[in-house]
């Protein structure tokens, strides 16, 4: 698969995700909030698209020791969940970047539903090209989303150079195993657009290449749980996601998503949680 025809797949695969701000604003209204009136303490129950929700964030926010005077780098941003709540809930100045434009004016409008555009703000941007100077932010996070980008050296160069010295990268990601078949492998890039998906210890070298000190924690227990009741909150979508793009796409995306939550039953896959630190010297 040639880089402009990846890129094109993930695009059309995040503009038709299950969670997507209609269905955001719709279960607001169904819980009896009115979406032009709430605040990032109501909408971070609701806009959280990965695996953890919010524990998920304040864990990577201890990992990177996050504080008010941080300007932290969300690769990947999405739909903004992560960058607004660490915004809200820890004081920092968030910038989120993200190569689909529906996701990025989905959080733009949803940040300013929350009141929070003077804390976050969100740019159209390729991971593999940051649009920052060298240097100049304090953390870099990411959930789930690395998976979907090729060339992992190049990602990883590119979030240490934004680094300033000491700087920080926290992020969890999809890992292979010892185990994971190269049929797999195909049938996750064709499905749900995992590329080059890598091991813990290929994530670990190309972090150490490139300055960082790495610490890592195993969430492989902790998802396979996760995962099971994420494809259960799809499935209870399902009539929502069929009036929007059609039963073919929805049970095209069952059918993947029911796929890869078995890879985690079969050890196929699993996942983990990185910090690297950048070295003061560099």
């Amino acid at each position: 698969m040639t880089d402009q025809v990846h890129l094109g797949a993930v695009t059309e695969f995040y503009d038709t995700h299950p969670i997507n701000e209609q269905q955001i604003l719709d279960k607001l209204r169904q819980d009896g909030f009115d979406p032009n009136d709430i605040s990032e303490d109501i909408l971070q129950n609701y806009d959280q698209d990965h695996y953890g929700g919010t524990e998920a964030n304040d864990a990577l926010a201890a990992l990177a020791a996050i504080n008010s005077s941080c300007h932290v780098l969300d690769v990947c941003s999405g739909v903004g969940g992560p960058s607004r709540y660490l915004a809200h809930n820890y004081g920092c100045q968030v910038t989120g970047i993200d190569l689909t434009e529906s996701r990025i004016a989905t959080a733009t409008r949803l940040t300013a539903l929350a009141g929070l555009e003077h804390l976050v703000t969100y740019k159209c941007a390729n991971a593999l090209d940051l649009p920052l100077p060298d240097g100049s932010i304090d953390v870099v996070i990411s959930q789930e989303a690395f998976c979907h980008i090729p060339d992992k050296n190049r990602l990883i160069s590119e979030c240490t150079r934004v680094l300033k010295p000491g700087g920080r990268i926290a992020f969890s990601d999809i890992l292979t195993t010892d185990t994971t078949r190269s049929t797999t492998r195909r049938q996750l890039q064709q499905q749900l657009t995992f590329t080059d998906l890598v091991s813990q210890q290929t994530y670990r070298q190309l972090l150490e290449q490139n300055g960082c000190k790495v610490e890592f924690h195993d969430l492989a227990k902790e998802w396979r749980s996760i995962l099971a009741d994420r494809l259960a909150m799809y499935r209870s979508l399902k009539q929502q996601t069929v009036d929007r793009y059609g039963e073919a796409h929805f049970q095209k995306w069952d059918d993947a998503y029911s796929f890869f939550v078995g890879l985690y039953e079969t050890g196929e896959l699993t996942g983990g949680r990185f910090l690297a630190v950048r070295s003061d010297s560099n």
